[in-house]
């Protein structure tokens, strides 16, 4: 038996949500559940946040030497980028909000990318 479930790592861990999922229902932890969700969503978030900022902290030299629009551009889509994520987490996305949270992301990253490209050609 030990040996089905070991060569089966899929079935393994398919069997650990159901054993997880069968607790809750029994358990009524419900509202555990949810409190614990919420925690996630706001540690997620915050992990987001540190790694960008372990990025700008380890190019700001760089980034200080561009002109006042291209930091302007790219710290604006930045913080755009952030904001609109921490509404997602905040309060969710019903509907057709969830195409605009995409379509501001995109743009803003797509503004954050022409920046650092246009800085990094290597154009003679």
């Amino acid at each position: 038996m030990g040996k089905f479930f070991s060569d089966r790592p899929t079935l393994r861990g398919f069997l650990i949500i159901g054993l997880i999922a069968l607790v809750v229902v029994v358990l009524n932890l419900y509202t555990a559940v949810i409190a614990i969700g919420m925690l996630l969503r706001i540690a997620f978030f915050l992990a987001i946040a540190f790694f960008i900022y372990l990025v700008w902290r380890e190019r700001r030299g760089e980034i200080e030497t561009w002109s006042t629009r291209e930091r302007v551009v790219f710290y604006g889509s930045g913080l755009l980028i952030v904001a609109a994520i921490g509404i997602y987490f905040w309060r969710g996305l019903p509907g057709y909000e969830q195409l605009g949270f995409i379509g501001v992301v995109a743009c803003a990253g797509y503004a954050m990318f022409r920046v650092w490209r246009d800085r990094h050609s290597y154009r003679q």
